[in-house]
């Protein structure tokens, strides 16, 4: 899918360019020839207003293009009377003739003899007629030039802005790539870990069924099946959540809320459970830091950050919460020791399903904490981040102050 969609941007991109190139091309060849055009049309209505023509010389003192040119008169009774011009060989009288008969037919003052590339004017008096023939094929000779010219210049374009649009479809893709294979990963991933505790469930089922077990390890498989249906309830519960972030629902329920409140309550049921594992909670809260989001969720993102560090925390050691201003947002870190994080662990852990454990999933740990809390913090406006130095693994939260 990925592949067709880039290869429909790039051919999209080359039809839109293809069509601009010909619509400027179109133009400056339909500007040139009408340019060419009438600056022909001036010399020639310059040369029958004009007694005294220097011979072989068009638009002398006017800038004009120079073209040669003959110009003859005839009587009202059809004989050829004079000629001039010093660039056409005039000795040949019957072409001459034939020339002016071609013109004369055609039953218009102005025109073309494309067997002679001449364009003639003629001008009735009573005396005769004068009419002026220019030669044109230096003009076709430059419109030919500008076509090839237009076709080599055009080309190029399309050969460069191809290798353009290459490397904008990627990186245009790429978002809907990761998208993509973030999907396809979250679907492989929401399936294995539904499909461990099911084969759990369905193991102990069938063994209930089977006579051959007393009652005291039927109540054990009883109790295998109770654990993995907590399991799967947390996870697809971690899954609704997900969901319901990724909808937008926290936006609805967005106030002003004093965030030094909020996580000096967060931290009160932590306590015991920190007690419990040997560890030591320690917290220094700056007063009256007012933000403006939804009490639940943020709650839910300081409980998600307090769990793990409790989870993930080396025994006997200290874990620090810190709330305070920085400029004009807040600032929440939740300092813990435990093993160093490596860089390539920093950037996958707010992946979801990203473990770096496999063993904590048997501790009701499924890698969706922390997606869930960096989905609600991208909603309130905030980012998320983590450091791992000397041993403590520290997690940031910004919030922008109200």
């Amino acid at each position: 899918m990925i592949r067709r969609l880039r290869t429909r941007f790039i051919c999209v991109n080359m039809a839109i360019v293809t069509a601009m190139l010909l619509v400027i091309f179109g133009f400056v060849l339909h500007f040139t020839q009408e340019n060419l055009d009438r600056q022909g049309s001036q010399i020639m209505q310059g040369l029958l207003s004009s007694d005294r023509i220097a011979l072989g010389r068009l638009g002398e003192g006017s800038g004009d293009v120079q073209l040669p040119y003959f110009r003859v008169t005839i009587s009202p009774g059809g004989d050829l009377l004079a000629t001039s011009g010093g660039y056409f060989d005039l000795s040949d009288t019957q072409k001459v003739l034939e020339m002016i008969l071609l013109a004369q037919s055609s039953g218009e003052d102005t025109g073309l003899l494309k067997d002679y590339d001449l364009r003639f004017r003629r001008e009735i008096t009573p005396l005769g007629q004068t009419i002026v023939f220019l030669d044109v094929s230096s003009q076709k000779a430059a419109m030919a030039s500008l076509v090839k010219n237009c076709l080599f210049i055009g080309l190029l374009s399309l050969v460069a802005f191809f290798l353009v649009s290459v490397a904008l479809a990627r990186w245009a893709i790429r978002p809907v790539e990761k998208a993509w294979n973030q999907q396809r990963q979250f679907v492989a991933d929401a399936s294995h870990e539904l499909k461990t505790p099911l084969t759990v469930i369905m193991t102990n089922a069938e063994l209930l069924q089977s006579p051959e077990y007393s009652p005291q390890e039927k109540a054990h498989f009883c109790g295998n099946i109770l654990t993995m249906s907590h399991q799967m309830r947390g996870l697809v519960e971690g899954l609704l959540e997900l969901a319901r972030v990724d909808n937008g629902a926290v936006k609805t329920a967005f106030a002003r809320l004093n965030l030094s409140e909020l996580a000096e309550d967060a931290l009160l049921p932590f306590e015991p459970v920190y007690f419990e594992n040997g560890l030591t909670l320690g917290s220094q809260v700056e007063e009256a830091l007012w933000v403006n989001g939804s009490d639940r969720h943020l709650r839910q993102v300081l409980d998600i950050l307090l769990d793990n560090a409790a989870k993930y925390s080396t025994p006997g050691g200290s874990v620090f919460l810190s709330v305070r201003r920085q400029g004009n947002c807040a600032l929440v870190s939740v300092a813990s020791p435990g093993e160093t994080l490596s860089r390539e662990d920093l950037e996958k852990i707010f992946q979801r399903f990203y473990r770096r454990d496999p063993a904590r999933k048997m501790e009701h740990s499924y890698g969706l904490g922390l997606a869930i809390a960096q989905a609600i913090v991208a909603d309130h406006g905030g980012k998320i981040w983590a450091e791992s130095r000397e041993g403590i693994n520290t997690f940031f939260v910004q919030l922008p102050l109200v």
